[in-house]
């Protein structure tokens, strides 16, 4: 698939704004590990997808820097409180779940490749890792942007996409990586 048709799947899709850059311009910062490790989203070592199941931070940008393109997928959402951990969860749902119907679409156009979510993996939930068992669902499987350790509002500046929308108003961002 060209840019071009990357940006418009993307759009179609519903997402409020897509850019399709080189891998290697995505910005990486492994000092965003650490957020990770305090475990304010409780996924942390439960979750296939979160550290430190998933990787090194250079085991998971070379899985990104594998490939030539990135998809930057943008949703946002009307919250009127940013501490309102129950709407912002609902909009990251509503992000990655969008992103694995484009993911479906964009494989089914012949355009193989990984998301990166807005949030660790919630495909199963909860995660199987704690009970041993093998992940259920190992093709459409994801981690964060911060797993990746990404400087989102860098890419997003670079994208041209806002970051900081306003007063009531929250980004998400997440990736497709391919070829």
């Amino acid at each position: 698939m060209t840019n071009d048709e990357l940006i418009r799947a993307a759009e179609d899709a519903g997402f409020a704004g897509a850019a399709v850059v080189e891998t290697k311009d995505i910005p990486f910062d492994f000092s965003f590990r650490q957020y990770c490790a305090e475990n304010l989203c409780g996924q942390y070592a439960i979750n296939y997808c979160c550290p430190p199941d998933c990787g090194t931070p250079e085991e998971m940008r070379e899985k990104i820097l594998a490939h030539s393109r990135a998809l930057v997928l943008q949703t946002i959402w009307e919250i009127s409180d940013y501490s309102d951990k129950a709407a912002t969860k609902q909009a990251k749902a509503g992000h990655n779940q969008a992103s694995i119907q484009l993911v479906k679409a964009l494989r089914a156009g012949g355009c193989d490749g990984f998301l990166v979510g807005a949030s660790g993996c919630a495909l199963c939930s909860p995660c199987v890792l704690p009970k041993g068992e093998p992940c259920r669902f190992p093709a459409y499987r994801y981690s964060c942007m911060s797993a990746y350790c990404v400087f989102v509002k860098k890419l997003a500046d670079q994208c041209g996409l806002e970051y900081d929308c306003g007063p009531g108003l929250l980004a998400f961002f997440g990736m497709y990586i391919c070829d």
